[in-house]
């Protein structure tokens, strides 16, 4: 594998028109300038609180780079065209920052929906859930903390465990796997617990539960090892999603407030070594551990590869997905799926205000992430070069 199969643009970009690609160019373009990421985030959810007629915008530029539409419904166009190039999708109802159960409640409605919808598509391998999005912050982060639980709390949990019960036993029932997204650290064992006993139920001979490894966490290679010999002692298949992970600035800087260790590696280095060092790990045990690569990575996803290949396993084995987020690093999904490997996009979707909080993260990350941008408008450039416009 000595030539990158990643530069080829004609595949990555198969799906995009020449105006599509010119406002991908356009957007990138935006998001390499830090000021203006900075000042269009604030204005864009002043506007939105004011009732600005701004949605039109939004809409026409950032919100169809990176989601899939308002609806379900929306998405599925979207999500026919890839599974014709090979990619899969994860539709993601991107709503964030509930707190009453009402909200947990009518998410858990949506996820239901969704995953009885993909278990009609077979487009659609996976479905996701973000715990903090079917139950209070509070109470994850009191459960993390091994913190006696009020009466009423303890009510709330039990509603709580109900739910992730009830979405992973409809997920198991209609054959689709279930991701949940990795979140803070401060709350994050009680998830991670949780996630467990659900696997030890329903990862029977199969892998329908998937836990999210944030691999920007110094301890996650030993997590994925006690999690491996706990599934040889209890005979069950582990679920792994690995990511480098999402909150570090504010985990870094809530280790520092409240005089903690930082549970974050000391810089990218050492968190790529992390990431690729629990990768190693499972891709050396897919008899008990299977794996989603969450990367948009070259060098992680080229390494993932030439294992697959000196292992002599097949690309699309069912023991490993790529995955990466819509909107960016086509050149890794698409020549992936070219490549015969199972590949997927998560597809976030959901009312412009509400998915705002996701738009601004992406379009953060992509200003922050060294090179992210940079790679990003050098390939759409190749790409518009090679097609001459």
């Amino acid at each position: 594998m000595n030539e990158n199969p990643f530069n080829n643009t004609a595949n990555a970009f198969s799906l995009k028109s020449d105006k599509e690609l010119k406002k991908a160019h356009f957007i990138f373009t935006s998001m390499s300038q830090p000021w203006l990421v900075q000042l269009g985030s604030k204005a864009t959810m002043l506007a939105l609180k004011w009732h600005l007629p701004v949605k039109g915008i939004i809409e026409d530029t950032i919100f169809q780079q990176f989601c899939g539409g308002t609806t379900d419904e929306d998405c599925i166009p979207l999500v026919e065209k890839m599974f014709e190039k090979g990619v899969s999708s994860i539709l993601d109802y991107s709503v964030e920052g509930k707190e009453n159960e009402a909200d947990f409640d009518a998410v858990v409605g949506k996820k239901l929906t969704l995953i009885h919808m993909a278990s009609d598509n077979n487009a659609l391998p996976f479905e996701v859930v973000k715990p903090t999005a079917i139950g209070r912050f509070y109470i994850w982060q009191k459960k993390s903390e091994k913190k006696m639980l009020t009466v009423p709390e303890e009510l709330e949990w039990e509603r709580i465990y109900n739910r992730v019960d009830l979405l992973c036993k409809t997920a198991v029932d209609n054959d689709i796997a279930l991701l949940f997204d990795g979140e803070e650290t401060w709350m994050q064992d009680a998830a991670d617990d949780l996630i467990g006993e659900m696997m030890r139920k329903y990862n029977q001979g199969k892998a329908y539960i998937y836990n999210t490894v944030q691999c920007y966490r110094h301890d996650r290679l030993d997590y994925i090892m006690e999690l491996y010999e706990d599934a040889k002692a209890n005979n069950y298949i582990v679920g792994a999603k690995i990511v480098r992970g999402a909150y570090m600035e504010k985990e870094r800087e809530r280790a520092k407030n409240y005089n903690y260790p930082s549970p974050i590696c000391v810089d990218k280095a050492a968190t790529d070594t992390m990431y690729n060092n629990v990768m190693h790990y499972i891709l050396d045990r897919l008899d008990v551990i299977k794996l989603c690569i969450g990367t948009h990575n070259e060098e992680s996803t080229l390494d993932a590869m030439r294992v697959l290949s000196e292992k002599e396993i097949e690309p699309n084995t069912n023991d490993v997905w790529f995955g990466q987020l819509y909107g960016m690093s086509d050149h890794l999904t698409f020549n992936l799926a070219a490549l015969g490997h199972n590949t997927f996009k998560i597809l976030p979707f959901g009312p412009i205000e509400d998915v705002m909080p996701y738009l601004i993260r992406r379009a953060q990350e992509n200003t922050s992430v060294a090179g992210q941008t940079g790679r990003e408008l050098a390939l759409i450039k190749q790409e518009m070069k090679r097609r001459g416009i």
